[in-house]
């Protein structure tokens, strides 16, 4: 009997030992890559090349900078393939089902990343395929980024089940992630959310079901009060239409330099790009000493990697 292929879809669905088992192998792959010398190049194949021989489809409807680059090169450096496309480039974008493609892809690759519009396009495309999906983004959640953020500030030399988070502004599909992780690492996750802007309560109270230290604190400044970390995020996301609404609801959540103030003196800041200055965080936080968003842009890298040998190596 052919077991069921290992997916990588929501933080909530995976047992926090495997979760803890992928950060570890982030760190050591990159720790591996760190140790070999500088005079590796970037597309030099792992010493294990673990997904030799192994093909992953990369499909994007929406466009993409930190997912798809780490992926391709993720694959690479695993010693795999990947072959990126866009719905466009697909019989997908002309009509196609997903529950057809899922089958159809099935035959041709060994996983298959999707960053999707709607989170019920991934779950259809994992129902329906024989082979390991993985959830590059979805308007519910985006697993794959609060990996890369853990793993940040782990090798900053924290330790997550002692520090407190506050996400500020937007309570959307990476803040939804945080939740979803919280009971699995056991950090303190305060939500500072305006006003029609809030994760979804059920998610909220499911996670704390489950032994999640949550807090919703409205003022920000409060929130971050003595935080170790403090998370932003863009107000307008891909597909939103109301961008004028969102920057008037959202303007005293910018992440500035009143939050960091009010955060521990070592706080971090992170952000998982792209951001725009001047709108949900000001220069002087992204650019400043605190902010480890390039770190922990890199860390997606890495990130993936291990996500990719935990869904392909099972």
């Amino acid at each position: 009997m052919t077991s069921k292929p290992k997916h990588f879809l929501s933080l909530a669905d995976i047992p926090a030992s495997e979760l803890r088992a992928i950060l570890d192998e982030a760190h050591a792959r990159k720790a591996a890559r760190q140790t070999a010398g500088k005079a590796w190049t970037k597309g030099r194949v792992d010493a294990d090349a673990p997904l030799s021989g192994q093909t992953v489809a990369l499909l994007f409807e929406k466009s993409s900078t930190r997912t798809r680059f780490s992926f391709d090169m993720g694959m690479r450096q695993l010693g795999g393939t990947s072959i990126t496309a866009t719905s466009a480039d697909m019989q997908l974008g002309r009509g196609e089902t997903i529950e057809d493609t899922a089958k159809v892809l099935s035959r041709f690759v060994d996983g298959i990343m999707l960053r999707a519009n709607s989170h019920e396009t991934l779950t259809a495309l994992a129902h329906n395929a024989d082979i390991p999906v993985i959830n590059g983004l979805t308007d519910y959640n985006h697993p794959c980024q609060i990996m890369a953020d853990l793993q940040t500030l782990e090798e900053q030399g924290r330790t997550l089940k002692d520090m407190s988070l506050t996400w500020v502004g937007d309570g959307n599909n990476v803040a939804m992630s945080f939740v979803n992780a919280a009971a699995k690492f056991g950090y303190r996750l305060v939500l500072s959310c305006p006003e029609g802007y809030q994760v979804r309560g059920q998610d909220v109270e499911r996670a704390r079901a489950n032994g999640a230290r949550i807090e919703i604190i409205q003022d920000p400044v409060k929130a971050c009060a003595a935080t170790d970390v403090v998370i932003a995020d863009t107000w307008v996301s891909m597909g939103d239409a109301d961008a004028d609404q969102r920057m008037k609801d959202l303007a005293d959540w910018q992440a500035d330099d009143r939050l960091m103030k009010a955060a521990q003196d070592d706080a971090l800041f992170l952000h998982c790009l792209p951001a725009h200055r001047g709108e949900e965080v000001s220069a002087s936080v992204i650019d400043g000493p605190q902010s480890v968003v390039f770190d922990e842009a890199e860390n997606r890298l890495h990130a993936q990697k291990a996500i990719l040998t935990y869904c392909l190596n099972a």
